[in-house]
């Protein structure tokens, strides 16, 4: 006669009925495999969304800002690859965001900082008081979007630029991804201005911001003008809230009001020529 199972044997065979003593020995790994985990979890490729300094290798390229410097995983831009700088309109603050790390790879590397078709032509003078080398900069405004992405694909894998800043317009995924591998490739900064709408797409680029062009509270204590951002993506970490980083500048110096100056103005009277008249000492005659 065949055996029989009731309802109470199935029940008390199945694995989430088993005693809790089992189910903790079952979750125990070998000594082996721990270490593998443990020294699996040190590979700065594989992150948790708490441990971003666990991550931080110190290579990147510093901002110039130790308060930006700390939310970015290599302790400031990275090194190679793409980032993104989004932002609704030029002028907001983009370029003097930028300028320390220029101006630091512009001293200590004999390489080119290439600007393909920035909206408006550089300021020079301001630039170089900035600290960057105008003798490594070079500027290209290709014609037509075909010819901008060639140039930029090109200098971005060419090794011979330090940093390459471009405002290529609208790109596909495609694209980003030809760009983020030449960026690799070249061992170079790659910076993408665009516009805040593309903040939605998918992209491939090591680093993503964006940009508020409202104007942040000035500080009475300090004549440096403010920039509101907010990191969208970085490696080993989330997106954070918007903050205000505060820029190497002296825009924010308060200009005198002369409303209530009083100016006196000066009259000129006739030539006092009393001395006209006086002997020179040493002379044997009177001026006439």
């Amino acid at each position: 006669m065949a055996p029989t199972l009731s309802y109470k044997n199935l029940a008390s065979k199945h694995p989430d009925n088993r005693s809790s003593d089992n189910r903790s020995s079952d979750n125990k790994l070998p000594g082996n495999k721990q270490d593998a985990l443990a020294a699996l979890m040190k590979n700065r490729h594989i992150w948790r969304a708490s441990g971003l300094r666990e991550h931080t290798s110190g290579n990147g390229i510093p901002t110039g800002y130790k308060s930006l410097d700390t939310l970015l995983t290599d302790d400031g831009w990275p090194n190679q690859g793409l980032t993104e700088v989004l932002h609704d309109q030029p002028g907001v603050g983009e370029l003097r965001l930028l300028a320390p790390a220029l101006a630091r790879l512009s001293q200590t590397q004999n390489r080119w900082l290439l600007w393909i078709a920035p909206p408006y032509i550089p300021y020079a003078p301001a630039l170089s008081n900035a600290g960057i080398d105008l003798s490594r900069l070079l500027i290209v405004n290709p014609d037509h979007q075909a010819d901008r992405l060639w140039v930029l694909e090109k200098a971005l894998a060419s090794n011979s630029c330090s940093a390459v800043m471009a405002w290529p317009g609208q790109l596909n995924h495609k694209q980003l991804r030809r760009l983020q591998i030449a960026s690799k490739t070249g061992h170079c900064l790659g910076i993408l201005y665009r516009h805040s709408r593309e903040i939605d797409q998918p992209s491939p680029a090591e680093l993503r911001l964006r940009l508020f062009s409202k104007a942040g509270t000035s500080s009475a204590l300090s004549d440096r003008s403010q920039l509101n951002l907010q990191i969208l993506k970085r490696k080993g970490g989330w997106a954070t809230d918007v903050f205000q980083l505060e820029l190497n500048d002296k825009l924010n110096q308060s200009t005198p009001d002369f409303s209530e100056l009083q100016v006196q103005q000066w009259h000129q009277g006739k030539p006092d020529l009393i001395y006209m008249d006086q002997p020179i000492e040493g002379a044997g005659h009177v001026l006439q």
